[in-house]
């Protein structure tokens, strides 16, 4: 067994030095410097721009909230495409976890939501699957069969189990299930109200990092925490455990691992079925969340998830950060901060001119000027304007998200097997 774990490690790292093109991982202390510096941009603007909601709160506790469902998506892909399977529907299995949520939750309670939405989560993970896995469909196409499916799926059994009957009665209809109970949240005694006290005092710095840290320790939902804890976990599993080394070598060189006596198939529906139930999971957030299912909720988040997961670069860590991105950007939208929006020019712009500074240093001359000229074009439209319009703070989740991956996409080390047919005892 020892000898099978040596030789897959073996054969797993190389590939990660050659794609990874020699780039270090960035240690603890670097991480902690540059949440400290972007900590400080933070409040420098805060005080530029007199924008008081970039660290407030409740801004970052909404940021929080639309974060995990977008985060766990991209934890579901990540476990899809590390096992070597492109899984874009993640859209699907979140509305299959949706519509389960909903169903049982109105009966039995939020935390029967929960088991439900994975469990209608892993069902859409295992078609995908049998569908790639066992009969060798191509992995977009049936990722697409998934999204389409569900969404007839889910409106066919909203009209047949809400519309008519004691759900009908409760308040269901053809487009949203009968209300459930609320799931208490929690805040941390002291903690919680010390960090409130600093936060209006508005002083520099530590009135903005008790702000942004009081969102994770007050009113928080069990199911936030859950996912906090299942990021964590995954990077146990996958990086630190015998099993994670299988299934990331799946992805990287099957049929080298398949010598080595590891059952691939096996792996890759195990992967799929866990894939499922965190997106499916994230559904069930939703769900819990407004206290309903709902036509239409997920709202594009699979596929938010999809691109967190990308600018992540397959790292629960890069995951988590992406998901935190675009949840405070879709916060902004929803709390209609078009100022803070209009704040976040002159952010981009600080960050992207620092960028640009660092590639420059580095010899990355092109992609310095890139960067330089797009940093002197936000600052002049920051400058030049008071305030953004709704069409575009309604769109900034998805602007940035294409920003986002045009800028780190020369970085990505993706899987090197990802998406390609494999068939059992190909390499003999």
């Amino acid at each position: 067994m020892t000898t099978t774990l040596t030789t897959l490690a073996q054969r797993l790292r190389p590939e990660e030095r050659k794609n990874g093109k020699g780039r270090r991982k960035l240690g603890l202390p670097a991480i902690l410097l540059l949440v400290a510096a972007g900590l400080v941009l933070l409040s420098v603007v805060r005080m530029i721009t007199d924008t008081g909601s970039l660290t407030e709160t409740r801004q970052w506790a909404s940021a929080l909230g639309l974060a995990v469902p977008i985060g766990l998506a991209g934890l579901g892909g990540l476990w899809a495409e590390r096992a070597g399977v492109i899984n874009i529907g993640l859209e699907g299995m979140m509305m299959l976890g949706l519509f389960a949520a909903g169903w049982a939750g109105w009966q039995y309670g939020p935390w029967a939501a929960v088991v439900a939405g994975i469990v209608g989560g892993v069902l859409g993970g295992l078609v995908h699957a049998v569908a790639t896995v066992t009969f060798g469909v191509d992995h977009i196409v049936s990722g697409v069969a998934i999204n389409i499916l569900a969404l007839g799926v889910v409106q066919f059994l909203a009209k047949q189990w809400f519309a008519e009957g004691p759900a009908s009665a409760a308040g269901g209809n053809d487009k949203q299930s009968p209300r459930m109970d609320a799931m208490d949240n929690f805040s941390v005694p002291l903690l919680s109200d010390w960090l409130a006290t600093l936060s209006a005092q508005d002083w520099f710095l530590v009135s903005d990092a008790a702000g942004i840290a009081g969102a994770a320790v007050t009113n928080v939902s069990w199911l936030t925490l859950l996912a906090v804890l299942l990021f964590v976990g995954t990077y146990f599993v996958l990086w630190r455990t015998p099993f994670g080394l299988r299934l990331r070598s799946c992805g990287e060189n099957p049929t080298a691992t398949e010598s080595l006596g590891v059952n691939v198939y096996l792996y890759k529906y195990l992967a799929l079925a866990i894939s499922g139930g965190l997106a499916g999971l994230g559904g069930a957030y939703l769900a819990v969340f407004i206290r309903m299912y709902q036509d239409g909720q997920t709202g594009g988040r699979g596929y938010l998830g999809l691109a967190t997961m990308i600018f992540g670069n397959w790292r629960p860590g890069g995951v988590a950060l992406g998901a935190g991105l675009f949840g405070f950007m879709d916060a902004l939208q929803i709390r209609g901060g078009g100022p803070t929006v209009h704040a976040m020019l002159l952010l981009f712009a600080v960050a992207l001119a620092a960028v640009a500074v660092w590639q420059f240093v580095r010899a990355k001359r092109a992609a310095a000027v890139i960067n330089g000229s797009l940093a002197v074009l936000l600052y002049l439209w920051y400058a030049s304007t008071d305030t953004m319009p709704l069409e575009l703070v309604t769109a900034s989740p998805y602007i940035t998200t294409l920003v986002v991956l045009a800028l780190f996409s020369q970085r990505l080390r993706v899987p090197r097997a990802i998406g390609k047919p494999y068939r059992r005892g190909q390499g003999t």
